[in-house]
């Protein structure tokens, strides 16, 4: 599709008996930040490794960036950026030198290399450890060098796997504000995290994934209001693990008037119209603690759809 920067139809991918990726369709407009976002195993890597060309497809279609990736596979990776959730940045060259090294990749001259390596460390607020080693720099500041490597090609699509695991508040900032930069020229950007406030932040659409099949996609604010509504609401019991009298009684009524609600350890989260005829009805309860009222989130719907089991 010409104004699709991924476009994927009935997308299969198999590896001998095991299905990675089922039936998935996906339309991803050129210019925005879309998300992927799945448990472990859900199916994200093999999604990208498609979408890169550098995993061949079962069954199905998919087109990035209006070319085929069984026929394009090296036009489309010329003109993707990736940015890998591991740290393989080279220890034995400088800061600068990383960037230079990765341009040969994409035929990219000396001098205009050194050039776009400029531009991108005064992007990243690099530019004075342009001649420092690798192990010098700080995690946040390893992240930023690699956000600016894999732009070192000036791609059309950003891919981006869960580029903020691991970093302090200033440091997560700083890449968001150059996902925004890069999405503001008009670029798009896909996103796999585990944090959902990052992916309702940045994310103008977004999909959630489980056991290969795409669950939910859509704004992530809509989501939200379409899924459990705009409000949520917690009650807390009192010494959990002694007395549940309260938690079942709202459990049961829960059920009965069809709220959707999640019971988690010592309290019940509630969502929905509901919320205050329910905490009306018990906020006088002795074994209620806490009454705690919020927004709902994308965490909220990430985990009503998913559930709360681990996932290796």
């Amino acid at each position: 599709m010409e104004n699709s920067a991924i476009s994927a139809n009935s997308l299969t991918k198999n590896y001998g008996d095991f299905c990675a990726v089922n039936n998935v369709s996906l339309d991803v407009p050129k210019g925005i930040c879309f998300g992927l976002l799945g448990p472990n195993g859900a199916g994200k890597t093999t999604m990208i490794q498609m979408i890169q060309a550098s995993s061949p497809v079962t069954k199905g279609e998919l087109e990035v960036l209006g070319m085929n990736t069984v026929s394009n596979s090296r036009d489309i990776r010329k003109k993707i950026g990736v940015i890998p959730q591991e740290d393989n940045l080279d220890p034995d060259f400088s800061v600068e030198y990383n960037l230079l090294v990765y341009a040969r990749y994409f035929g990219i001259g000396f001098n205009e290399a050194k050039e776009k390596a400029a531009e991108l460390l005064e992007k990243v607020e690099l530019t004075d450890k342009a001649e420092q080693e690798i192990n010098n720099l700080s995690g946040g500041m390893k992240r930023r060098l690699i956000v600016a490597r894999g732009m070192i090609n000036d791609p059309e699509l950003l891919i981006l796997d869960e580029p903020t695991t691991g970093l302090d508040p200033q440091a997560r900032h700083s890449v968001w504000d150059q996902i925004r930069i890069f999405k503001n020229e008009g670029k798009t950007v896909l996103l796999t995290t585990h944090y959902m406030d990052e992916a309702e932040i940045l994310c103008d659409q977004l999909a959630i994934m489980d056991s290969g099949k795409i669950l939910i996609q859509g704004n992530p604010r809509e989501l939200i209001r379409e899924t459990i509504g705009d409000y949520a609401a917690e009650l807390v019991a009192l010494s959990f693990g002694k007395d549940e009298k309260t938690l079942d009684l709202i459990e049961k009524k829960c059920k009965l008037i069809d709220v959707n609600f999640s019971r988690v350890t010592d309290r019940i989260i509630l969502y929905g119209k509901e919320i205050e005829n329910i905490i009306s009805e018990f906020k006088n309860e002795g074994n209620l603690t806490d009454i705690i009222r919020r927004r709902a989130t994308l965490e909220d719907v990430f985990l009503n759809l998913t559930g709360r089991q681990l996932r290796d």
